[in-house]
């Protein structure tokens, strides 16, 4: 059965609903989100259902700065490409099209820019 392409809330819920099941479980990336979010769960879901619907559907439902939450973690090169390779995966599992195609392609992007401000930040402060 080939898959169907993300065109609604109800897909953007699926995506990161199933992404986020992977992130929790995995050894490397898993403890620090966990740590970081801990009880909050519900909150950040909520938060990234209304992120990507904003990038992907163009539904402007997300208010707020993304970078500075993660500003302070712990993350290196090895996290970022873990989550990027996560999310590609999570959404060639479920989707295939267009929009499948820029969600991976605006969540390099993303990884891209906040790794680079990372290293900014690091740097600035040696």
């Amino acid at each position: 059965m080939e898959s169907a392409d993300i065109i609604t809330l109800a897909d953007i819920v699926q995506l990161v609903n199933t992404f986020y099941a992977k992130v929790k479980d995995d050894a490397l990336i898993g403890p620090i989100f966990k740590n970081r979010i801990q009880d909050q769960w519900p909150e950040h879901l909520d938060k990234m259902y209304r992120f990507w619907q904003g990038i992907l559907l163009g539904e402007q439902t997300y208010n707020g700065r993304p970078f500075p939450p993660h500003a302070q973690l712990p993350i290196n090169t090895e996290h970022f490409e873990r989550w990027l390779a996560l999310f590609q995966t999570t959404v060639d599992e479920l989707y295939a099209g267009p929009v499948a195609e820029e969600a991976k392609f605006r969540a390099n992007s993303i990884a891209k820019v906040f790794y680079n401000k990372l290293q900014y930040l690091k740097n600035s402060q040696e």
